[in-house]
């Protein structure tokens, strides 16, 4: 063929070498391509594992995650670490009634069936230290109800109760665990969870780790949105925190502990079972 051509027989070899490396370098091109429009629209905060499940949607069914190290390494990118979460003991006086019923059981069957709520402090400029209540499903990892306000009094936690239950609408039965602070043993909020037939539960005195879930949350939370903002005032700090929440967490961000799924979609397929 290549004498009909006057084509030289070299060349014709020299150019069928060159093709599977041509293909390849495509290739990771292509790769590194995905990779980084996956890690900037995760806020710059996946790492390899859920990168490369993200990458099966895009057909690399069985890439490894440290092909996707090497990849992220060459592109100079890396996650936003989580720390382990630690809880800290507390040594302020509690409330001493009310039973643990979570007990560390952390498992569920279904959703609705065990939230877990707490408050974190955020810092603002202009409005100093700000408060966050928080409440999670333990079945999703969904944060199905919050408040934010400059006051830390009972009143944030009856609204983030208060949203939670109007979103969710739970079934009698339902456990709320939270720590012993003064306003998840307030009168007002036992009066709340009672009058709905829920369940209250109460980490044990001085045993942060009975409530390490939701406060893990708080840990990514604050790793994950506050400390790369620096929050002007009360308003600038409660927008940048419902588009965390609402547009990201529960939405965008997929979690191991769900089959790499978002809280969302996990809901949504066990409404539709």
């Amino acid at each position: 063929m290549c004498r009909v051509l006057n084509y030289p027989r070299s060349t014709y070899y020299d150019k069928q070498k060159e093709k599977p490396e041509n293909k390849w370098k495509s290739e990771n091109k292509k790769l590194r391509e995905n990779i980084l429009k996956i890690y900037n629209g995760s806020n710059k905060i996946y790492g390899a594992p859920k990168i490369r499940e993200k990458l099966k949607k895009f057909g690399y069914e069985n890439i490894s995650i440290k092909r996707v190290q090497r990849h992220m390494k060459k592109l100079g990118i890396r996650s936003i670490v989580v720390k382990k979460y630690r809880p800290h003991r507390s040594k302020k006086k509690v409330y001493d009634k009310g039973e643990n019923l979570l007990n560390r059981d952390f498992s569920t069957t279904k959703i609705n069936e065990k939230w877990v709520a707490d408050i974190t402090y955020i810092h603002s400029l202009r409005d100093g230290w700000t408060y966050l209540a928080s409440i999670l499903d333990l079945h999703t990892q969904k944060i199905v109800g919050y408040s934010y306000s400059k006051n830390m009094d009972t009143s944030l936690v009856l609204k983030a109760l208060d949203n939670a239950i109007a979103t969710q609408k739970p079934d009698k039965g339902l456990i709320i665990h939270s720590d012993r602070g003064s306003q998840y043993t307030s009168k007002e909020y036992r009066h709340a969870v009672e009058s709905k037939e829920f369940k209250l539960s109460y980490s044990a005195k001085g045993c942060p780790y009975d409530n390490a879930c939701i406060e893990s949350f708080h840990a990514v939370l604050k790793k994950e949105c506050v400390y790369l903002n620096t929050f002007i005032d009360f308003n600038h700090a409660k927008l940048v925190l419902f588009q965390y929440i609402e547009g990201f967490y529960n939405r965008r961000r997929i979690h191991s502990s769900i089959k790499y799924m978002t809280p969302d979609k996990y809901e949504q397929i066990c409404r539709a079972a």
